[in-house]
């Protein structure tokens, strides 16, 4: 399985432009997609406070599945059980199965609603997903486990440490699927059972497969074995569990390639947009199928992609590019590399807007038209050509994402220093 992640915690792209995606991901040797959806799965009745306004419609999901066996990918639900779920415990209405206070990060393992509101979110996702053979129960990045006073006092009284109390609330999660939802198999990332001990994981006797995605590699899961083989020194052989299990070979070259994400954590900044790292995920997908990132695997992303060279160490591209999104990956470029120099340039090297339309000027309304004459005609040509760049770039986004989406991009991106512009030629007007 070459599966791509799509993390749907920021940045989540409409289905018209995942319509262009799949076949693309197909032809680069994807078979799969894991699909982390958060808030914008279509929850209903108790969990319907759990959508964003911009959710997928269950018409959406069921479209998005249609898509993906139409160009051969298997779909893979991923529903985070236990970290990683800010987007729930957010709302007032689930602060109490928090295991810190404080912090939206975790579930607490002890209050039996936990457990409950997990059976009812994995219902409903595998309920719309009913052709999937797997499911992914997330399980990484824990934070804070141990640290609430039902971990404190459940490890006291039972002489356990965070690892057992980590185990015995997977294990009634792959519980509920397992009886409930019969040959349904189970992936889960292994950063926290790195730090269990290889004698509670045989004592725990689990079969289930976890996906080991190495820091710095790639958005694809890059080996999946049975929970034992994934600490040095255990058995090889799949342990015994109701869960089944497969193996992956290595990836070759974690060097040649880097992860994409959309966001880390529901309360982060978006990172970067998917158009922007298809050529990234496109030489992640070749190397794998390839088993090296040859030169005729460059070929093939240069042709698929529509580029003329690429200089991996520089992350850059050359040509105009055919792929879906190829505009915005161009257009992102010239903000990165053009917008903030050119507006400070403007701004601080010239020497009549320093002298002579200050802030203490332009507060008062008051400076000599000769000396703003002499920058005003190169400030408002580097104003006009901004702003139709951005109206066009805002064009090409609304395309591929949601307004919500699309609005914080531009704060984070443009705003900052075209906002800076936009104050001083109202000022100079």
């Amino acid at each position: 399985m070459r599966l791509v992640h799509l993390d749907l915690k920021g940045a989540a792209p409409r289905v018209s432009y995942l319509e262009q995606v799949f076949p693309l991901l197909s032809q680069l040797g994807a078979n799969g997609i894991l699909i982390e959806y958060e808030d914008m799965f279509p929850f209903k009745g108790e969990l319907e406070i759990l959508k964003s306004p911009y959710a997928y419609s269950e018409d959406d999901i069921e479209r998005i599945q249609q898509l993906a066996e139409l160009h051969k990918l298997e779909v893979v639900p991923l529903v985070q059980t236990f970290g990683h779920v800010e987007f729930i415990l957010k709302h007032d209405k689930y602060q109490h199965l928090r295991e810190v206070e404080r912090f939206p990060n975790s579930f607490n393992p002890h209050v039996p609603n936990t457990l409950a509101l997990l059976k009812s979110i994995l219902s409903q996702v595998i309920e719309k997903h009913r052709h999937s053979t797997w499911i992914h129960i997330g399980a990484d990045e824990v934070f804070h486990l141990g640290e609430g006073m039902d971990s404190k006092n459940w490890m006291s009284r039972n002489k356990g440490d965070t690892g057992t109390m980590y185990l015995k609330h997977i294990k009634e999660v792959l519980g509920f699927i397992t009886t409930q939802y019969w040959g349904l198999r189970v992936l889960m990332w292994d950063d926290m059972l790195r730090k269990i001990s290889v004698g509670a994981l045989q004592g725990e006797r689990m079969g289930t497969a976890a996906v080991a995605p190495e820091l710095g590699v790639s958005a694809v899961p890059v080996r999946m074995a049975a929970l034992a083989g994934i600490v040095p020194g255990a058995r090889q052989e799949p342990m015994p569990g109701p869960v089944g299990t497969r193996v992956l070979g290595e990836h070759e070259d974690p060097q040649a390639s880097s992860r994409h994400w959309h966001q880390y954590d529901h309360y982060s900044v978006l990172c970067e947009l998917l158009p922007v790292g298809i050529p990234s995920l496109a030489v992640c997908l070749q190397t794998l199928v390839n088993g090296g990132f040859t030169e005729e695997t460059k070929r093939k992303v240069l042709d698929t992609l529509g580029f003329q060279s690429m200089q991996l160490e520089q992350s850059t591209c050359e040509g105009r590019g055919v792929f879906p999104g190829a505009e915005i990956y161009h257009m992102v470029e010239q903000v990165n590399g053009h917008l903030k120099e050119s507006i400070l340039k403007a701004l601080e090297e010239e020497s009549a807007i320093k002298g002579w339309f200050s802030p203490y000027h332009r507060k008062r309304q008051f400076g000599n038209p000769r000396n703003m004459e002499t920058f005003g005609s190169k400030v408002l040509k580097l104003h006009e050509d901004w702003e139709s760049f951005v109206r066009d770039l805002h064009a090409h986004l609304e395309r591929v994402y949601f307004p919500d989406t699309v609005e914080e991009w531009m704060e984070e991106n443009i705003n900052p220093y075209l906002d800076q512009l936009r104050d001083l030629v109202r000022d100079y007007r």
